[in-house]
């Protein structure tokens, strides 16, 4: 073999190395992520059963109902347009109330209804997550101004 075929040979199996190697980060990438979506989207397009995804929007007025169990709680998480149904067991973040943003993070099951295992609610005042923000002013439900562009607006002499 001579000296070029065995260079050839070397950046072959470095490239297909490499091709391995980026094949496996996509998978791992695609096993991690995690859609977001307003109750309007997943009204219109769907999920798979098994596809995590984020539902963002705001905590629907006179949905709250916990079950016997006293850990068990049901809600309605609604853009305006649409609502979604969400069943979460375990213990709500304090922010959690009717007509406040929300993030629910879990799968949307056969029935209809959204698993949640993570509720998000807002920190403070004037956060929401940019994601919620967007997907209430697509649906023109949206009222004020977003924190990020409040405090570009604030920072420019």
């Amino acid at each position: 073999m001579t000296r070029k075929r065995k260079r050839l040979l070397v950046v072959l199996l470095g490239l297909g190395m490499l091709a391995v190697a980026s094949t496996l980060v996509l998978f791992a990438f695609n096993d991690n992520l995690v859609f977001f979506m307003s109750p309007s989207d997943l009204a219109a397009k769907g999920a798979p059963e098994t596809r995590r995804l984020r539902l963002g929007g705001l905590v629907e007025a006179g949905s709250v109902a916990r079950q016997a169990d006293g850990r068990t709680i049901d809600f309605r998480v609604t853009d305006g347009n649409s609502a979604v149904p969400v069943v979460f067991s375990g213990v709500l973040p304090d922010l959690f109330r009717e007509g406040q943003g929300v993030v629910v993070e879990g799968a949307l099951a056969k029935s209809g209804v959204f698993k949640a295992d993570t509720v998000l609610a807002k920190h403070d005042e004037r956060y929401m997550p940019p994601e919620v923000a967007d997907a209430l002013k697509k649906a023109g439900h949206w009222q004020g101004e977003h924190p990020a562009a409040a405090t570009a607006a604030q920072a420019k002499p």
